[in-house]
């Protein structure tokens, strides 16, 4: 892996030799949140050159080896990793794990063993006899709207998880999901999509990063995009923060301006 922006004579003299394997400690470095912030919400996307965000309905195609240790430096930097349903069904989420590699930089920071991971569901059509629910190193999140149907919200009670009420009908109001992770502690967050979630939280101008993988591959088809829904009357502008590179694929980091 080598760094392409920004460019130090550092970063520029290790560019001249032969490209390595950054270590997860380098990893972290790079991707490090902001200490001056006190609530930061970023995302974690991978979209091939013509735009594809899946191929086959999953992410797991487009994908590398260097992208998924970048995915597991992510989470293991994050209080909390906020899904959407349809992406814990389709990717088959299950509780997030502890990582010795990270174990230290955790407590440092005061971090729990894991990061939590936070469901939003308007419907709560989910599985509540998975792993996820059932049997997770830290509680699982479930966040969804007052207007949820009842036996539901009893059902994902029942299973473990920790129930948030985030919008006055059934659907989630990104901001209140946020503020109350945040309420809780939760303030370095991390989502991993669907598009669909992403694009309630682009249209509600709450994320403050994206970390977009750029993969060498062309899909064609219909694939969807990495955000999805409504779009923004004036397009929000971001500014470029990092860009690596290995074995063609391209490691971007964008924060809000």
């Amino acid at each position: 892996m080598r760094r392409l922006f920004p460019v130090t004579y550092e970063t520029a003299d290790h560019a001249a030799h032969e490209p390595r394997e950054w270590t997860l400690d380098e990893l972290a470095e790079a991707y490090a949140y902001p200490a001056e912030q006190a609530v930061w919400l970023r995302a974690n996307m991978v979209s091939t050159l013509d735009g594809a965000a899946q191929h086959d309905g999953r992410s797991q195609g487009i994908s590398s080896a260097a992208d998924m240790r970048i995915f597991g430096t992510l989470r293991g930097l994050a209080d909390a990793v906020v899904v959407g349903a349809e992406t814990v069904r389709l990717e088959g989420y299950r509780p997030a794990r502890a990582r010795e590699a990270f174990a230290a930089r955790r407590e440092a920071a005061g971090q729990g063993p894991a990061p939590a991971i936070a469901v939003i569901s308007g419907s709560l059509n989910l599985d509540f006899s998975l792993p996820l629910f059932t049997s997770p190193l830290v509680p699982t999140f479930v966040i969804t709207g007052a207007g949820a149907p009842p036996d539901r919200v009893d059902a994902a009670r029942k299973a473990g998880a920790e129930v948030l009420i985030a919008g006055e009908g059934a659907a989630v109001e990104p901001e209140r999901a946020v503020r109350l992770l945040a309420e809780r502690g939760l303030t370095r967050l991390l989502t991993e999509g669907g598009p669909r979630l992403l694009g309630q939280f682009v249209a509600a101008q709450v994320l403050d990063e994206l970390c977009l993988t750029i993969s060498p591959m062309l899909t064609a088809g219909d694939a969807q995009r990495i955000t999805g829904g409504s779009s923004l009357t004036v397009p929000e502008r971001f500014e470029m923060a990092s860009v690596l590179e290995e074995a063609g694929f391209l490691f971007t980091r964008y924060r809000r301006t």
